[in-house]
């Protein structure tokens, strides 16, 4: 049997003008940072390596995931994750021969070496990275740092109970911003009791102390369950090396499976959320649950949100409610899938007393979409603008970091990078219309009118 070439069928579903453009993708210089080689292994310890070796420039950059983000809050101490992140960074206890830094110590350490180290939690993750030069006597001393920090981060007391009122202050300062409200309703409408929705406030940071956090770490900082993944001028064995001492520190922990989440359950009717608020700018909110970063339809709907809201001006909802009636001044769509179904949403301000008709045109265009689904040449642009911008994700060591981290989070083939442009061109539009009507449910969506009467 004659084996089919799949550059041949992205040929014949992508056409003339988008085939132009992702001939020009595949030339361009940058193509072959668009296609990383990524070796990938897994340490006895049972974390999981992913390296994109680049020797071009000395420099390394690393990062570690761990399952800690904020859906693994306890609900009545939402922010332990991100207040976990933070406290990493200020200070470490003595370990292994090394003394003990206070925060301002550790800072300085960077520094002293050029070298950065970061740490933050989303919803899903918890991810430390480390920029480092590869001149062996630096790259050494930074690795002898960090291994010291994930080993014997202090968590001290003091620091904690001086940053918590200061995140209680940008809260209640966040409280004053409608676009920050209307998203705060969104977000609880949509997720509902899901991990997802947890959004912590003053009473959540109040019932956190030091010890949480290191009860937080303790759990969570397990090498088996890490991903790691290095992208910059190392080689595998160097790599290896490396991330083992990185994660020695942890062994102590142990290993324990964490219990599973629930997956965010589809919304069972529409729901209306009208808030009155004196503003000059009324928000408007459209959303529902989306769909997981594995699931098959991931692709097709990103060229759905491409075109209907998530390509700037050439956007549909872009076209109809700014350019043919001028009633905001941006519109847009999102969606950002994790683990689990993340939040689809359409975003737009306008002044309250034209609130009413831009809802009922956005709704209108988002069903219309659904029952139609795009144009042959709406898809075309689409596939060619993804294309065409894709070099343009890996063209840093950072960016590519940032990509195959993604990839190994969720557990992506290898060679997903890779074939990325050509599945992109590969996508007729009755793929893209049955994963848009898979998804989007326009008649059980949460609308949410911050600043304006209620339809």
């Amino acid at each position: 049997m004659k084996q089919m070439n799949p550059c041949g069928a992205a040929a014949r579903s992508l056409g003339l003008w988008g085939l132009l453009a992702l001939g020009l993708a595949l030339m361009a210089p940058g193509f072959l940072q668009a296609a990383p080689v990524i070796e990938h292994w897994v340490q006895p310890s049972g974390a999981r390596v992913y390296l994109v070796s680049n020797p071009g420039l000395p420099m390394l950059d690393v990062q570690i995931d761990l399952d800690a983000g904020s859906r693994r809050d306890p609900a009545p101490q939402a922010g332990l994750a991100q207040a976990t992140a933070a406290l990493l960074r200020a200070g470490v206890q003595a370990h292994a021969g090394q003394p003990a830094l206070d925060e301002n110590a550790l800072a300085e350490a960077w520094a002293d070496l050029g070298a950065q180290f970061s740490a933050a939690a989303t919803r899903d993750r918890l991810s430390l990275r480390l920029r480092t030069l590869t001149q062996p006597e630096l790259l050494q001393a930074a690795q002898d740092l960090l291994a010291q920090q994930l080993a014997a981060p202090a968590f001290a007391a003091p620091v904690w109970q001086r940053e918590r009122p200061r995140w209680v202050a940008r809260w209640q300062h966040s409280q004053t911003e409608p676009e920050v409200l209307a998203e705060q309703l969104l977000i609880a409408a949509v997720y509902g009791a899901h991990p997802y929705g947890q959004q912590a406030r003053p009473e959540t940071w109040a019932a956190i102390e030091a010890e949480h956090l290191r009860g937080f770490w303790r759990t969570h900082a397990q090498a088996c369950t890490a991903r790691v993944t290095l992208v910059g001028d190392i080689d595998r064995t160097r790599a290896d090396a490396l991330v083992r001492q990185l994660l020695t520190g942890w062994q102590p922990h142990g290993c324990s499976a964490l219990p599973p989440l629930p997956e965010v359950q589809p919304l069972a009717q529409g729901r209306l959320i009208a808030q009155p608020f004196a503003v000059a700018q009324a928000q408007l909110l459209i959303g529902q649950p989306g769909l997981a970063r594995r699931d098959p339809d991931f692709l097709a709907f990103m060229l759905a949100n491409h075109i209907l809201g998530g390509s700037g001006f050439s956007s549909r909802l872009m076209q109809e409610v700014r350019e043919r009636r001028g009633l905001t001044y941006d519109i847009h769509s999102r969606f950002v899938p994790g683990r689990h179904a993340g939040a689809f949403v359409v975003a737009t301000t306008t002044q309250p007393p034209r609130a009413q008709q831009a809802l009922e045109l956005v709704q209108h265009e988002i069903r219309r979409f659904v029952d139609q689904g795009p144009t042959q040449q709406e898809l075309e642009h689409a596939q060619a603008a993804l294309i065409n911008g894709f070099a343009l994700r890996l063209d840093s060591n950072r960016e590519l970091l940032q990509e195959v981290a993604a990839l190994a989070w969720h557990d992506l083939p290898l060679d997903d990078l890779q074939t990325w442009s050509a599945r992109i061109a590969a996508l007729n539009r009755v793929q893209v219309h049955r994963a848009l009507q898979r998804v989007l449910q326009p008649e059980r969506m949460v609308t949410v009118v911050f600043g304006a009467t209620a339809p």
